[in-house]
């Protein structure tokens, strides 16, 4: 199944790398061991954020999602389940509007 991670790195901890020059080694170290299918990087409340899409095949694997960006940069990480368009047609929507229909 597709997650969305909401990555959200603390100004403090993220700065540090960008001064001693390793942010980008380590951002490229765990990207690369996640292989997510999207990536992109903004802004949210003032601070640095990233957003990727990663196929989680089991829930035992989300600590191993998660714990980089906890302990690389002591970010805070949110996890949601996320569909696609064709995700979302094999839903049975209207199957479950006829079921649900008060």
């Amino acid at each position: 199944m597709r997650m969305l991670l909401n990555v959200k790195f603390p100004n403090a901890e993220f700065s540090n790398s960008v001064r001693d020059g390793s942010a980008g080694q380590k951002i490229g170290q765990i990207l690369e061991e996640l292989k997510p299918e999207a990536v992109y990087f903004t802004e949210q409340h003032g601070q640095r954020s990233a957003l990727l899409i990663v196929d989680v095949d089991d829930s035992s694997k989300i600590p191993m999602i998660a714990e980089p960006f906890f302990l690389t940069f002591n970010a805070n990480v949110e996890l949601e389940i996320v569909m696609s368009p064709e995700d979302l047609k094999k839903a049975g929507l209207e199957e479950l509007g006829r079921k649900w229909r008060f």
